[in-house]
């Protein structure tokens, strides 16, 4: 199986880039697709951004299309997603995901981070 850590999570303001990272361990990570979901106090999780195993397709939601930016090391065993200009309303706890399925749907991956909180400050 996949073990997956998130990190780079903080509290900044409005406007401000971060830089989140999912550290892979066990199986070969190059050979799963990569999801990121994000989930806000007292809503459902939602779809952030997906990145293929294979060709290095992305898959944006629309909030976020044109700010972040998904990629990948498999070499390092590493997906990150960059966020540049975050507004109040990324405030969530992000996740990272991996699985066979490169999908928008959260249940259709198998392993999972345990989170990383992003607050944006207006």
């Amino acid at each position: 199986q996949v073990q997956l850590v998130e990190s780079g999570g903080g509290l900044v303001q409005a406007g401000a880039s971060l830089r989140l990272s999912c550290a892979a361990s066990g199986r070969t990570f190059g050979s799963y697709a990569m999801g990121w979901f994000r989930q806000a106090p007292g809503k459902e999780r939602t779809f952030v951004a997906a990145i293929t195993w294979n060709d290095g397709s992305t898959w944006y939601a629309d909030s976020v299309k044109g700010r972040f930016t998904i990629s990948r090391d498999n070499a390092k065993n590493t997906g990150y997603l960059q966020m540049n200009s975050l507004k109040p309303e990324d405030t969530a706890v992000y996740y990272c995901a991996a699985g066979k399925t490169y999908s928008s749907w959260y249940r259709a991956y198998d392993y999972w981070g345990q989170g990383t909180q992003v607050t944006v400050s207006s």
